[in-house]
């Protein structure tokens, strides 16, 4: 264990005591909240949230509009806490994108459990987004290229084309599909706008946009060159 944060947002003091208990002692560094507005504060006032406990019926805001609030600028792994076990609660929090949810009464142990699965399952999630493509870094989770340590500022739609090129290496891509692909199916444009594209990709990457490799009357090719 690194020492991940938790945010344990509960109206109930002793709840919040014993679950911060059970969490410390497997090494994690704790933050506190008793309502959501304060919830909210403590988010945003710390960047190294890295999971949120979060009680759904609490004052002054309640864990559903916190929830809403969170998930408009982030992803941070959520586990609802509710005394309540109907279906739909259940179904209302996936929806807003809960990534797990627990009902009271619940054992300590399995949420430390729960806890450690889901940080495991996201810190595997966040090594799998970054892909080396011929010294070509991709971090698909911060959007981000680097060539030998140096950022590569690309557009959205010019890291989605680099981004479909990497993940279809060695395939040959006809203009359609890659619009398709890349702008979607609901896109009725001029296939050229890939040409415009790939012309300022290749000059982004510098030596490397040779791997694009131009298939004459059909499309391109993503290649790494040995």
């Amino acid at each position: 264990m690194d020492n991940k944060t938790v945010l344990i947002v509960d109206d109930e003091e002793r709840m919040r005591m014993l679950i911060r208990d059970f969490l410390e002692r497997d090494g994690y560094k704790i933050l506190e909240a008793k309502d959501g507005m304060e919830a909210l504060d403590v988010f945003y006032a710390n960047k190294d949230i890295n999971l949120i406990l979060l009680d759904v019926m609490m004052p002054r805001m309640d864990g559903w509009q916190v929830l809403r609030e969170i998930r408009e600028d982030s992803k941070v792994p959520i586990i609802m806490l509710t005394a309540r076990g109907e279906e739909r609660d259940e179904l209302k929090g996936f929806d807003l994108g809960v990534d797990e949810y627990i009902s009271k009464p619940f054992s300590p142990k399995i949420l430390v459990a729960r806890v450690e699965a889901i940080l495991r399952r996201t810190s595997e999630d966040k090594e799998s987004n970054v892909i080396d493509a011929g010294g070509i870094m991709i971090d698909k989770t911060a959007h981000e290229v680097t060539i030998d340590g140096k950022n590569i500022e690309l557009s959205y739609k010019e890291f989605e084309l680099l981004s479909y090129f990497v993940e279809n290496e060695g395939i040959a891509l006809s203009r359609e599909k890659i619009l398709n692909g890349v702008w979607n199916y609901d896109y009725f444009g001029d296939a050229r706008t890939i040409d415009t594209h790939v012309k300022k990709l290749r000059s982004k990457l510098g030596d490397k946009g040779s791997f694009i490799k131009t298939i004459w009357g059909m499309g391109y090719k993503f290649e790494v060159s040995e």
